[in-house]
């Protein structure tokens, strides 16, 4: 079936969560996957959502959320940081593929996250790059701990919701289209063990967000 970006950001959320769930229960479907769809989407492509994650090999986003060829435009940086290539890409995303969803995707045992804490524990800095890397994780633990959220699962999940803010804060069109109704922001955790990704921020979509 080959979806278009006529779906509403609850649509397209829903199409998300149901292939995790198959993903975690082992019934994948593997949709769009074929020579059909291939050769589909070979003039234009048409994804429903756009999928900002780690770039994490564990977190390949096709496989996770059983999607197939056309189905998501993912942008991907080391925890997820942002910056003004991923903020292109999303607005890309959304202004000229007119993808109705964000998603933010982290996940635990996040390697930057715990680079992050490293720093301000010890003062173990990485060098070069990878040092830029930290640094923008890091008001992010910084703002976990201020609010006594001290288990790593509390601190991926407060640098989950931060970035879904600072997309929203950065990009006009981001946010004029949320608060407009025709696009939405989530931010999801993903688990490396049982494949399941939690809701834990939310905007522009009226669901249940976990609590952490």
């Amino acid at each position: 079936m080959a979806e278009s970006t006529s779906l509403s950001p609850a649509e397209a959320f829903e199409l998300l969560l149901s292939g995790n769930q198959r993903f975690v229960a082992g019934t994948p479907e593997h949709p769009n996957q074929d020579a059909t769809r291939r050769a589909e989407i070979a003039p234009a492509q048409r994804p429903f959502s756009v999928l900002f994650g780690c770039s994490d090999s564990r977190l390949a986003a096709e496989i996770i959320f059983d999607r197939g060829l056309g189905d998501l435009f993912v942008v991907r940086t080391a925890g997820h940081v942002v910056g003004s290539e991923v903020l292109g890409s999303v607005e890309y995303g959304v202004e000229v593929l007119d993808c109705p969803l964000v998603v933010v995707l982290g996940h635990d045992a996040c390697g930057a996250v715990a680079a992050a804490c490293a720093a301000l524990d010890d003062g173990t800095v990485p060098g070069g790059y990878i040092r830029d890397v930290v640094e923008r994780v890091t008001p992010s633990v910084l703002a976990a701990r201020a609010a006594g959220r001290l288990e790593a699962d509390e601190i991926l999940a407060e640098h989950v919701s931060r970035s879904v803010d600072l997309l929203l804060d950065r990009s006009r069109l981001l946010a004029e289209r949320v608060a407009a109704g025709t696009a939405a922001v989530v931010g999801l955790c993903y688990r490396l063990a049982d494949g399941s990704a939690r809701l834990v921020a939310a905007r522009g979509l009226d669901v249940g967000v976990t609590a952490v």
